[in-house]
């Protein structure tokens, strides 16, 4: 039989073991989104902001939306666990939580990939801008997504590999179960009871 590999622990307790792990994760997005927003809601109030074309106005509006729906879904997890808090709900919050906390990643890509964009229109007035925005979104995609599922994916190979080879070793070479059953009962042989004084 595969042994357990799993953590003895009870519904509520691993919800609270989740809760603090999804916190500590949502500590480190927070104050990059939070310094992200900041930079973005200053630029407007410098002056060679008023030199910005239409299009890169238009861009910064967006980088500005998608900031805002970042931060909104980041500061979400907090809501929902303190309006839900005492109404024994702690494993559907994790649960929401969790999705509301890839959301938040998926919207933190598009704004990283936004004001990017915007800085390097400005900064280099060419194609050139384009070509890097992509490149550095491949590279977000991958370390933020591609990476993780690669990972999970070997997890999971290399457990049932695991146990694969677990359960080859539990039996005999024939595969008849002779061997478990003679050590269970040392005092007989294969076919027939020993009798005493053979």
């Amino acid at each position: 039989m595969t042994p357990n590999r799993g953590r003895q622990e009870t519904q509520e307790e691993r919800a609270d073991r989740q809760w603090s792990e999804l916190l500590q994760e949502l500590r480190v997005a927070q104050t990059g989104v939070q310094i992200l927003f900041g930079f973005l809601l200053a630029v407007v109030f410098q002056s060679r902001f008023e030199d910005l074309g239409t299009t890169d106005r238009n861009i910064y509006v967006v980088t500005v939306m998608l900031g805002s729906a970042t931060a909104a879904a980041l500061i979400g997890p907090v809501s929902y666990h303190r309006l839900l808090t005492g109404r024994r709900m702690k494993p559907e919050t994790v649960i929401w939580a969790s999705r509301m906390t890839l959301l938040a990643l998926v919207l933190l890509f598009c704004t990283m990939c936004s004001v990017l964009l915007l800085i390097l229109r400005v900064a280099l007035h060419n194609q050139l801008a384009l070509w890097l925005v992509g490149a550095m979104a491949l590279w977000f995609v991958a370390c933020w997504f591609v990476f993780p599922l690669w990972a999970l994916t070997r997890g999971r190979s290399g457990r049932r590999e695991s146990e694969a080879d677990n359960d080859g070793d539990g039996g005999d070479d024939d595969g008849d179960g002779d061997n478990e059953s003679e050590a269970r009962e040392p005092g007989r042989e294969r076919g027939r009871a020993v009798r005493p004084g053979e």
